[in-house]
């Protein structure tokens, strides 16, 4: 082909393709002119989509909480609440001098107020002052896109000096606060300045419009607590509008459409029923600036306790009773707290709860509620584990129902001797070894789970099997792991360590592995229903919220809830028990659980070391006490664990020890029986 027949093609193709583009072209030109001209109405529908917006009203009164009996202990009330969201056309100065005369005539506490946002506030106040702070080449590497805005801001906020920022006052803080509660968040949300407000401060709000643009007045909620301060740490607490969520929780409660401002559950049984405690918010369509309602929101579900609120009200009279009558006593200088949990044996239901602790102040004792710790602390429970060292013993095979130990010291190479409380306690079947509480007894049946033929002053290496074996069965009664209570942060207690012969003989008679009070009640429990372990519940059911203040229909209902079965034989389960029983027949227990019909129970004492002087190191030996029991011994109704560490110290030449923990348990298991049961 010449070249002239080459450039024909070439031109050919290239009007071809010119010719082609116009087509296109006239297509586009013609849709778009169809779509103004004819299809305005769907053009519109689309702006409209593409301009509309869901949004959501502040959070909604939370459910209630009841007591067992219908007893209102946690309530809302309604407060006076303060807003703000921008409206168009309001400018940057607009928003500070709104700042500033909110700030005059509402007392806004502002000690969350941060050195970064007074800087930010200082910048918004001297914009012109502020860009001088940034050199020309800063400002040509932002343009080069070497340094970002953000970075510009940083260096702003550097370059502010003491001098610059100490010109402000009070009401110039307070004023720089207001405005970061007023920006921070989305433009569209209202931001909350102050949710409990005083009626002087709604009213000047109200009657100045004009002159707070955005500014909006309405009413919000807070908890209210009729009973006081009774079980006030097991109900949590709630975050206050302008708190919102807050650090530690957000990236949980953001994931679940939380907003930033929402008030939320912050710790136990606000925390723990977040889901059905919330309300639902209103639910609101934004389109081209006006909001119209789309869904009523609703406050949340109320939950009923198994709580018995007149119950915990006498438990936290006796105990902070018994705290201070027990700091009158000879060696007491380290008794500090005691703690109780009374349970119904059947269900798992916890009826009170309590722990209380006292410190000595200028003017006398300070009471502390200190309710948490049956959850978070541990303690060592002493003679209370023996029945469950009985139960190693007839499981393993190594201890027969009446098998007889005569009671004897037990003396390894070496080590210092091991013995019983007295040394006088002679021969012993199992059932008298519980009501005496010999450690030689265990001793001997430790040793025996351990294959060990012992003889005195021997030397002794045993593996770790031998305490493996204690451990695996305390656990399925309860010792060891976590109860299951609803309730977050339950610890799992302490376990040692080491293994060897002296600290297995210890474990044996609760004096190594630590234990919660939850744990300690979850292990009564089980013993009570020979091996069934229940786990422990302090909500009965979830009830539907409704418009007025009526109780609504059962959404939901707490059942019985069975953890692990033993498969230790119910024979072995009675017989401990029945140890238990003669325990309150005989002089350690008897009248420990005062009037209470036909009880059976465990006491213990625990060697314990206690840190005097605060420096993080225990230097003090110690003694604790201790006790679990039920009534009545063949039909059970409630169950109750108590421990009272450092009642009693070895420092002193005295050898008494307070009987604070037998007087709080008998106070009230009478009371139980007179008005419960």
């Amino acid at each position: 082909m010449n070249k002239e027949s080459k450039n024909e093609v070439t031109n050919g193709r290239i009007m071809i393709v010119l010719f082609v583009m116009f087509f296109l072209f006239l297509i586009l030109i013609f849709r778009i002119s169809y779509l103004q001209l004819f299809n305005t109405k769907a053009s519109l529908s689309e702006l409209k989509k593409l301009s509309t917006k869901m949004v959501y009203g502040p959070s909604m009164p939370r459910g209630r909480i009841y007591d067992r009996n219908l007893n209102v202990i946690v309530d809302n009330v309604g407060t006076n609440m303060i807003s703000y969201k921008k409206e168009s056309g309001v400018t940057i100065s607009d928003e500070i001098e709104i700042a500033y005369l909110l700030a005059e005539k509402i007392d806004v506490d502002y000690v969350k107020l941060t050195t970064n946002m007074l800087k930010d506030f200082w910048i918004v106040q001297n914009e012109e002052a502020a860009d001088n702070k940034i050199t020309k080449s800063e400002y040509e590497a932002y343009e080069r896109r070497k340094l970002k805005a953000k970075d510009l801001e940083n260096l702003k906020k550097e370059r502010i000096t003491e001098d610059e920022l100490s010109v402000y006052d009070e009401v110039d803080k307070e004023a720089a606060y207001i405005y970061y509660l007023m920006m921070n968040g989305y433009s569209y949300d209202e931001k909350v300045i102050k949710d409990e407000a005083t009626d002087e401060e709604y009213a000047f709000v109200a009657q100045n419009k004009d002159k707070l643009p955005g500014v909006l007045t309405s009413t919000s909620w807070k908890r209210t607590y009729p009973y006081g301060d009774t079980l006030r740490q097991i109900l949590g607490n709630v975050s206050t509008s302008e708190q919102g969520i807050p650090e530690e929780l957000k990236a949980e409660y953001l994931n679940n459409g939380y907003a930033l401002n929402d008030r939320v559950g912050l710790s136990y049984l606000e925390l723990q029923y977040e889901d059905e405690l919330k309300g639902k918010k209103d639910k609101y369509k934004v389109q081209n600036g006006k909001k119209t309602l789309v869904e009523k929101g609703s406050k949340g579900n109320d939950i009923v306790l198994s709580i018995d609120i007149n119950l915990q009200q006498e438990l936290e009279k006796i105990l902070e009773e018994e705290l201070i009558n027990a700091k009158k006593e000879p060696n007491t200088e380290y008794y500090d707290h005691s703690s109780v949990v009374i349970t119904d044996p059947n269900t798992g239901e916890i009826l009170a709860m309590a722990s209380k602790q006292i410190t000595k102040t200028a003017d006398g004792y300070k009471i502390s509620d200190y309710t948490t710790n049956l959850l978070t602390g541990s303690d060592t429970p002493g003679s209370i584990v023996k029945g469950a060292s009985m139960l190693v013993g007839y499981k393993t095979g190594n201890l027969q129902i009446g098998d007889v130990f005569y009671d004897k010291c037990i003396k390894f190479k070496n080590t210092p001797q091991k013995c019983s409380w007295s040394t006088s306690l002679g021969a012993l079947n199992d059932i008298k070894a519980l009501q005496l509480s010999s450690n030689s007894y265990q001793f001997q049946l430790a040793l025996k789970v351990a294959g060990v033929n012992y003889y005195y002053n021997m030397p002794i290496k045993i593996d770790d099997s031998a305490l493996n074996t204690y451990r695996s069965v305390f656990e399925t009664l309860g010792l060891g792991v976590k109860s299951g209570i609803d309730l977050p942060f339950e610890t799992e207690g302490y376990k040692g360590k080491q293994s060897n012969a002296g600290l297995l003989l210890n474990f044996a008679i609760g004096q190594y592995d630590t234990y919660s009070a939850m744990q300690l009640s979850s292990y009564i429990n089980t013993l009570a229903n020979d091996g069934e372990r229940l786990k422990l519940n302090l909500v009965k059911e979830i009830r539907k919220a409704t418009d007025d203040d009526s109780l609504g229909e059962v959404k939901s209902s707490y059942e019985r809830t069975v953890l692990n079965t033993s498969d230790i034989d119910k024979v072995y389960f009675e017989r401990v028990k029945e140890g238990f029983k003669s325990v309150m027949q005989g002089s350690l227990g008897r009248g420990y659980m005062g009037d209470a019909p036909n009880p059976a129970g465990k006491t213990g004492t625990s060697e314990t070391f206690y840190d005097s002087d605060g420096d993080g190191v225990v230097d003090t030996e110690t003694y604790s006490k201790s006790f679990i029991g039920y009534a009545p011994y063949d039909n059970p109704v409630m169950s109750i664990i108590a421990i009272s560490p450092h009642v009693r110290h070895k420092k002193s030449s005295s050898t008494y020890a307070s009987s604070v923990n037998k007087r709080i348990v008998s106070r009230i298991c009478n009371i139980f029986f007179e008005n419960y049961e």
